[in-house]
């Protein structure tokens, strides 16, 4: 069984940085030329069974321009959404320094400690990201499933299949429409490929 997993386009509140977490936010221009650059990419390489998408609207988006190549309709999964970042929702890196300066030093510090104000931790984001994969997984056990998360969604996804810690957080790379190619045999998962971003060439500025 073969997972790709791949992020959302580009948004608005990448860069400069913004808490987007559960802000539904539309693809920008570039974003939409990620996606197509992705779709084309997948549908070249992979014969899909399925694809499975967060429930926010840049990640449909984005499995939507997959499936249109693929002859798939994407199914959003709640348990492939984004972290809840609470209070910090929306803000910015400097506001949320100005408010909340223990917790930011903790949250870039030590991810695994981190108590975001009334929002989600590691843990549980890990807890609900592995129940997703073994649902997909029983669902397909000889298939190939894309998956089209978000930044934090994927990297605690990776980092169970590579079996590392999740203080292990910060050390792995997740771009915008970046494909990571996942194997699942026997109970053990193989990552192939990690943050493949080539296919994006064409899409960025001159």
């Amino acid at each position: 069984m073969k997972i790709i997993l791949t992020r959302h386009g580009h948004v608005e509140g990448i860069d400069p940085e913004r808490f987007r977490g559960r802000l539904d936010l539309a693809l920008t221009e570039l974003g939409r030329r990620q996606a197509d650059a992705t779709a084309k990419r997948i549908a070249a390489s992979w014969q899909p069974s399925a694809i499975y998408t967060s429930p926010m609207g840049r990640c449909i988006i984005t499995g939507a321009a997959i499936g249109a190549l693929v002859n798939l309709r994407p199914s959003p999964d709640g348990l492939l959404n984004d972290i809840d970042y609470g209070a910090w929702l929306g803000r910015t890196l400097e506001e949320v320094r100005a408010n909340w300066p223990r917790e930011l030093a903790v949250w870039h510090g030590s991810p695994h400690l981190a108590a975001i104000p009334g929002g989600e931790s590691l843990q549980a984001m890990m807890l609900r990201g592995t129940a997703a994969l073994r649902t997909h997984i029983e669902r397909h056990p000889n298939g190939v499933v894309v998956i089209v998360g978000h930044d934090s969604i994927n990297r605690v996804i990776l980092l169970h299949a590579l079996d590392l810690p999740l203080s292990h957080y910060w050390r792995i790379k997740q771009d915008p429409c970046a494909i990571s190619e996942l194997d699942f045999e026997d109970g053990v998962f193989t990552v192939s490929t990690l943050n493949e971003t080539w296919h994006l060439r064409a899409t960025r500025p001159s």
